[in-house]
């Protein structure tokens, strides 16, 4: 073998991004695990282009009860992990004059699993970022509890876990060809290795419907949508300290800080087959138009930009855990834009759900059920 694998496994994991590491990393607590990776490093693509952010308030019911099952971890990982993953950066979310309803409609629904979070008048929220305009907006929803994550040490975290658990990872490790014969599914990478267990997972990111379609599997109906994100210089007199995260409920854009400057996005979500993702300059002067129009940012000049995917399936909630047609196969897939902060408990269901086991009680009692995540839930 070309890498330091075995030929044999308890499970195959195709994808090193944070759905393919943190899944691996749960499985090879009582499993012999083997992650593929078929690009030369891990994380190349979605993960490690995510600005991510711990946003309890974020998605819908499902993705709510994921995220606030995952803080726990997240806030006290266990030693393998770099600490902290998690610093301070509230969000502050606001509502355009005439969307106030919606806003507080929004408020009413997150308000039972992220209790901290409160309605403010525009001009407390311009208290909090002193470059809104009070007078474009109606009202705003103000999470002091959210949080930025380090993706970097996250990741890390799990791959150092993996390993010193016995798990093995090879990069540059392409699917060539993908079968099951005898109780055994057997992968032959692009480097001409043979792997065999009985257990594959497609963690495969934007790639999952492919690989889920070269062995018969029906589609989940996996869109990637490709996010651009790019840096303005920090405005001068806007105080640092404690800012927040700002954004539109209606998503036309949002901006946090970065040090001397601002990470931005347009929040696009452009489908895109499969891909290097580029930014999108269009959205980028879309963005920019909307910022100036809500704040006294007044700034185009564009230091960098750069682009992911996130791909959604048509519910917009992660499918996870056994293939109900192909036995053995599993899917790890869809966590559309909440991948990181959903992590922690998405990877401890697929592993439940790959075992034949109940969900942890932490995640069921927020009201998920294997029935929400199961690929089989869009079928028949």
């Amino acid at each position: 073998m070309s890498h330091d694998i075995d030929a044999t496994a308890d499970v195959i994991v195709i994808g090193g991004g944070i759905a393919g590491v943190s899944v691996a990393y749960e499985l090879s607590d009582d499993r012999r695990v083997v992650l593929l990776e078929r690009e030369p490093a891990l994380a190349f693509h979605t993960t490690g282009r995510s600005a991510a952010l711990f946003l309890e308030s974020y998605g819908n019911r499902v993705i709510r009860g994921l995220t606030t099952a995952s803080r726990d971890f997240l806030t006290d990982p266990p030693d393998c992990f770099d600490r902290p993953l998690l610093t301070p950066r509230p969000l502050l979310q606001f509502a355009r004059v005439g969307r106030g309803d919606a806003l507080r409609s929004m408020f009413a629904e997150v308000a039972t699993l992220t209790p901290n979070v409160e309605l403010l008048t525009p001009t407390e929220a311009v208290a909090l970022f002193g470059a809104l305009r009070p007078e474009t907006i109606d009202a705003a929803l103000h999470e002091p509890g959210s949080m930025e994550i380090d993706v970097h040490a996250l990741h890390q975290g799990y791959l150092r876990g993996l390993r010193a658990r016995g798990g093995a990872v090879a990069t540059s490790a392409g699917v060539a060809s993908l079968r099951f014969a005898h109780g055994l599914w057997e992968v032959v990478t692009t480097d001409g290795d043979v792997i065999r267990a009985p257990v594959v997972v497609d963690a495969a990111g934007a790639w999952a419907d492919e690989l889920g379609h070269s062995v018969g599997a029906t589609p989940i109906g996996l869109t990637p949508r490709r996010r651009t994100v790019f840096m303005l210089a920090m405005p001068d007199g806007l105080a640092r300290d404690g800012l927040p995260t700002i954004s539109d409920i209606d998503e036309s854009f949002y901006l946090k800080p970065d040090g001397a400057q601002l990470l931005c996005s347009p929040a696009d979500e452009t489908p895109t087959p499969p891909s290097d993702a580029r930014p999108d300059d269009l959205e980028i002067a879309r963005a920019l138009d909307e910022i100036a129009e809500v704040t006294t940012i007044g700034s185009r000049h564009v230091r960098s930009s750069w682009a992911g995917l996130r791909s959604f399936v048509p519910d917009r909630t992660p499918v996870a855990g056994p293939d109900p047609d192909l036995p053995g196969f599993s899917w790890c897939a869809g966590q559309g834009g909440y991948g990181i902060q959903t992590c922690a408990a998405l990877a401890r269901v697929t592993a439940a759900l790959i075992r034949g086991q109940d969900l942890p009680g932490d995640v069921t009692s927020r009201g998920v059920s294997a029935g929400d995540l199961l690929p089989s839930r869009g079928r028949g």
